[in-house]
This record gives structure tokens, sequence and C-alpha cells, in this order.
């Protein structure tokens, strides 16, 4: 167990980040999956800003990693473009 004060603060902290931070990724993995799900391309067009606008924000935050952000947002992309 910690010793001091703020080591316990720390411990307080981190623990109610990770928390944080896996709502977070959690709500944007379902985003991502709600759009890979769509068979429409229109509502995956009016969709994709927000997911996009969602990855550009946690990756800026480093709740997932940038280059993470850019992979599914170009595969995302590419999924849209196949959409019929």
């Amino acid at each position: 167990m910690a010793n001091h004060k703020s080591s316990l603060k720390r411990i307080r902290q981190e623990k109610k980040r990770a928390i944080h931070n896996k709502y977070y990724a959690k709500t944007m993995r379902n985003a991502v999956r709600k759009l890979r799900a769509m068979t429409n391309k229109d509502e995956a067009v009016a969709l994709y800003p927000k997911v996009q606008k969602m990855l550009d924000k946690l990756a800026k935050t480093n709740i997932i990693h940038k280059n993470k952000a850019s992979n599914l947002k170009s595969s995302l992309c590419l999924y849209i473009n196949k959409l019929g």
C-alpha cells in the first residue's frame, strides 16, 4: 500500500481516469461498429463526420493512438466508398 498522501491521491486519479478513458474508447468502438454495419451509403456518409470527429478528439487526448485513428478513418472511408 502507498505510504504518501500524494501517491494515494495519484491512485485515486488513475482509477478515475481509467474509467473515463474506457468509457470513451468503448463509445468509439460502438460508433465504428455501427458505421460498419450500415448498408445504406447515404446514412453512412451522414454518420462518418461524427465518427471522424470522435476519433480525432480521442487521438488528441491520447485515449487512442493517432495512427490508430488514422487507420480507422481510412478503412471506414474505404468501406463507405465500396457501398452501392
